[in-house]
């Protein structure tokens, strides 16, 4: 429990503490807002202080290294186990606390930093949440050093003095915000008494199951995204590839190089020319020849009469023209006549042996360029072999590298098929770990339904169960879903902890809810929940520390004979003075 908090400077308000409740009243301007957390009345910078007390790292802008506090020395006197202890720590030499009493540990040389006295020891922050952790919690880093995912003093205090800055009134189960999923179940799973190591396992799993898929994004970029697939598809690609690189090599080790390679190509290029040409004269031969033919076939003698008819024209036409006889007409006309099918015939076969003899001339041609065409498939040349060589080259490299996917596949797919039983096996533990400890869920279960009842008429719930990712923690207090219901089921969630650990004799002694805990509640709500948590606390010997500013004291719903001012601390905080606030100072 805590007895006192101070300061080295004459201007802090002192804080004294006494067992069960302590109500810390602030007073402020109707016109105050709490976004100004420097300037506002030191609500919240007493929680801030009491995680500064307690071991927590301050960021660079934290206010005990501000300027104005960087040179004071805080103190926190408790009692840790019934023996008197004293943490002091400055935002000077903010990684090293002061500590005196039973909070020294064991076999650790004294002396003085703060210049407190002679029986003080100089200890590192990570020694003193250590030792708290031990203390409080009975935590044993020894056994777990170099398990990330243990539990840790940090994270399990912060459930008892939750923070509004880190959006710690938002869930039950966690006490800020950037709070990971497993730091939350290994937490809650070792607060309740559960078997938080289950919690732990679920999280390497997780690990476990991020490398296999960085491992998948990884194949899917770059060079290397067309060999991706499943073991499936890999493999039939391997096939494939496997196939076409041994057609490869033996089209290689069937090469044969030519030193005249690119002479043969010429002239079976020529040679293909001369055909060509060949061909296109023997295309108009074959033309002429037809023409010939049908002029010899439709050369007919002309009729006498025609003959006749032609002649008297002409001696109408050229009259006074002395014509011979038409006896020698038609002798001269055959004789013409005749010698026109002689010319013919000697056209035609002219032009039949021009057509033979191209033909003859472009087998002749065509034999050789066959020749040729066979030595060129039978070999190349030796930039034709080289490229060879490189295509098998690359061939055979992704053969290789389409093997080495495949078993990467294999493997993976291997590795994915053990975790999925893997990830059945760590539930089937989770179920039965909370089989097990039927008795301590069940305790849980009835202290949390009991707070809520306090507060409600209709009893709230806490749910434990075994998830596919874990253990799943819920609460629920059917009436409604306002804000002030949300905060009520953090209270209940919040007291049964305390009053749970500090049965079982390991807990920080105390509780303490900021006064943004209850906002949006319901004024009998609030009035309800101060009162069970002071006779909580009274059971329990624990202390129940709470913030609350004046104007939100309930004015009723207390029990007969239960007066909320003998609760309050000597202390009073106040926006009204400068001098009012926790630290007696006004910030620039």
């Amino acid at each position: 429990m805590i007895q006192a908090i101070t300061a080295d400077r004459p201007s802090f308000k002192t804080l004294e503490f006494r067992p069960g409740l302590n109500v810390l009243l602030a007073d402020k301007r109707s016109d105050a807002t709490d976004k100004d957390s420097r300037n506002g009345v030191g609500k919240t910078s007493f929680v801030e202080l009491v995680h500064f007390l307690t071991g927590s790292k301050p960021s660079p802008q934290a206010i005990f290294r501000s300027a104005p506090l960087r040179e004071w020395r805080f103190e926190l006197r408790f009692q840790q186990q019934g023996e008197p202890a004293t943490v002091a720590r400055s935002g000077k030499r903010a990684n090293t606390v002061e500590v005196s009493g039973e909070a020294v540990p064991e076999g650790h040389e004294r002396n003085t930093l703060f210049g407190a006295g002679d029986h003080t020891a100089a200890i590192s922050v990570d020694q003193w949440r250590e030792r708290l952790g031990a203390r409080w919690f009975g935590l044993n880093r020894s056994d777990e050093e170099n398990d990330a995912f243990r539990p840790r003093f940090r994270p399990l205090f912060s459930y008892f003095a939750r923070r509004e800055d880190e959006r710690g009134f938002q869930d039950p189960m966690q006490y800020g915000r950037k709070q990971p999923t497993w730091d939350r179940q290994v937490s809650v799973s070792f607060l309740l008494g559960l078997d938080w190591r289950v919690a732990r396992s679920f999280q390497r799993l997780r690990e476990s199951q991020k490398v296999v898929q960085a491992l998948r994004r990884g194949a899917a970029v770059g060079e290397l995204s067309r060999f991706t697939g499943t073991a499936a598809e890999l493999r039939t690609s391997l096939a494939l590839a496997r196939g076409g690189a041994s057609d490869m090599k033996k089209r290689v080790g069937e090469f044969r190089v030519l030193k005249d390679y690119e002479d043969l190509e010429e002239e079976a290029d020529d040679l293909t020319r001369q055909i060509n040409d060949l061909a296109g004269r023997s295309v108009a031969d074959r033309q002429l020849l037809r023409e010939l033919e049908t002029s010899l076939t439709h050369d007919d003698d002309p009729a006498e009469d025609d003959i006749r008819r032609v002649y008297e024209e002409a001696g109408i036409v050229l009259p006074g023209v002395t014509l011979r006889r038409f006896e020698e007409v038609e002798r001269f006309h055959a004789r013409v006549v005749a010698n026109r099918r002689r010319q013919l015939t000697v056209e035609i076969e002219s032009a039949r042996e021009r057509l033979a003899e191209r033909d003859r001339e472009k087998e002749s041609l065509d034999r050789r360029r066959r020749q040729v065409m066979g030595i060129l498939e039978s070999g190349g040349a030796l930039a034709e072999y080289t490229a060879l060589r490189e295509e098998l080259g690359r061939r055979e490299a992704e053969v290789e590298t389409l093997g080495e996917r495949l078993r990467d596949a294999e493997r993976l797919e291997s590795r994915q098929a053990e975790l999925r039983v893997e990830k059945a096996r760590l539930k089937r533990s989770l179920q039965d770990d909370i089989r097990e400890r039927d008795e301590i869920v069940r305790d849980v279960i009835l202290r949390f339904e009991e707070l809520s009842r306090s507060l409600y008429d209709r009893a709230g719930s806490l749910t434990i169960g075994a998830g596919d990712s874990g253990p799943e923690f819920g609460v629920r207090i059917q009436a409604g879903r306002s804000r002030g219901i949300r905060n009520m089921q953090i209270f209940c969630f919040d007291l049964m902890l305390m009053d749970l650990l500090a049965e079982r004799g390991r807990s920080p002694g105390f509780l303490i809810h900021d006064s943004h805990l209850f906002d949006g509640v319901d004024e009998r709500q609030v009035a309800q929940a101060l009162q069970v948590g002071a006779r909580r606390a009274e059971a329990g010997g624990f202390q129940y520390i709470v913030t609350l500013n004046t104007d939100k004291i309930p004015k009723g719903g207390f029990e007969p004979g239960f007066r909320l001012d003998d609760y309050f601390m000597e202390a009073r905080l106040t926006d009204t003075l400068p001098d009012g606030g926790l630290f007696g100072i006004r910030f620039d």
